[in-house]
């Protein structure tokens, strides 16, 4: 009953969309909205970053989420990517810190998690609602929490923290070890997602080193490898006439690492990245410093891209594995584990929204 409430209520919401299905739940934070006696807070280039506080929730904010990709390999060396997202849409802007009494089952925010193992040219995916302010859903960040029913995510130790997920055909208990510092990407943690000046505050964790166990169906497999945390939020994300994004997070074998994505619109697409060298200074990258662009469609999909970053001497191809990487979720998107050819080699991660 919980979940036709839920799939109801984000229907009625996706009405503020001028493209849902191809936006998704994040796009659904299109337009900045006022509710009652206080309005959603839109960030900006002057808002910046405060940790650990920034990895909890943001309740004067309409979308947030929190987002791990990894790329794994299991004992005899077979590699397997898996991901897991947690969202949080809010329906009433709301202080931080305030809290309404559960008992009175307010509905101010509702909750969307995902997750999905890549493995051996097959995939598996799992998708959650619950609304948000009752307890079954919600984040901390002192210590670092965020959990929709029995899925968790939770620090153990300051440098270190548990996922735990379990659904019908697969399930993952890992480790993630955090290595590095946070990664601010744009000005300041404010990455821009138009010319007009649309964006969202957004910081990655970039270098995790992840182990434990997956189960896919009726197997059992012991994993261990790398990670990718990405912590974003915003009131505003899509406009008007973007139709969806292509997003990717690249571990380079010589250590270094880039973000990169696009934005389609009619005309030319938004381009912004950062490229994280192994040492060094962080670059945050405009459309004049990194190019996109598609080599091979799959059914619609684009499986193979190049990218490049001329100023650092990036030349790369990425390709998806054979199959088919579709989220069949309220909202579809392609995500998948994706290797690296070319100027330099390497593993990560590709999200498509808006293919069909």
């Amino acid at each position: 009953m919980r979940r036709t409430a839920l799939v109801l209520l984000l229907t009625v919401l996706a009405g503020c969309s001028q493209e849902p299905e191809q936006a998704g739940f994040a796009g659904l934070a299109e337009d900045v909205a006022e509710r009652g006696q206080r309005s959603y807070l839109q960030p900006g280039p002057d808002t910046g970053l405060t940790f650990p506080e920034d990895l909890g929730p943001h309740p004067r904010h309409r979308i947030e989420w929190w987002y791990l990709t990894a790329n794994l390999k299991t004992e005899s060396g077979e590699p397997l990517g898996l991901q897991w997202t947690q969202f949080r849409q809010a329906l009433v802007p709301r202080d931080a810190g305030s809290k309404p009494a559960p008992e009175t089952w307010p509905l101010e925010a509702a909750w969307m998690a995902h997750a999905a193992v890549s493995w051996n040219g097959k995939h598996v995916f799992a998708e959650r609602l619950a609304r948000g302010d009752v307890g079954n859903a919600g984040a901390e960040a002192r210590p670092v929490s965020v959990w929709l029913d029995d899925w968790q995510l939770e620090a153990v130790e300051d440098d270190q923290w548990r996922l735990q997920v379990q659904a019908e055909n697969f399930g993952y208990d890992l480790t993630l070890t955090i290595n590095d510092q946070p990664v601010a990407h744009g000005i300041e943690g404010f990455s821009a997602k138009s010319d007009s000046g649309q964006g969202s505050m957004y910081f990655s964790y970039v270098d995790i080193a992840i182990s434990g166990t997956v189960r896919f169906q009726d197997q059992v497999l012991d994993v261990e490898g790398k990670g990718w945390f990405d912590r974003e939020w915003s009131s505003q994300f899509l406009k008007t006439g973007q139709l969806g994004w292509d997003w990717f997070a690249l571990h380079l074998d010589s250590g270094d690492k880039l973000m990169a994505f696009r934005l389609r619109e009619d005309g030319n697409p938004y381009v912004s990245g950062t490229w994280i060298p192994a040492s060094g200074q962080v670059q945050p990258l405009d459309s004049g410093q990194l190019a996109l662009s598609v080599i091979e469609q799959r059914e619609g999909v684009p499986v193979r891209w190049r990218i490049e970053v001329p100023e650092q001497g990036v030349d790369l191809e990425l390709s998806a594995p054979p199959g088919n990487y579709m989220n069949q979720g309220l909202y579809p998107y392609w995500e998948s584990p994706v290797g690296v050819s070319g100027s330099h080699t390497g593993e990560g991660y590709m999200e498509l929204t808006g293919y069909r």
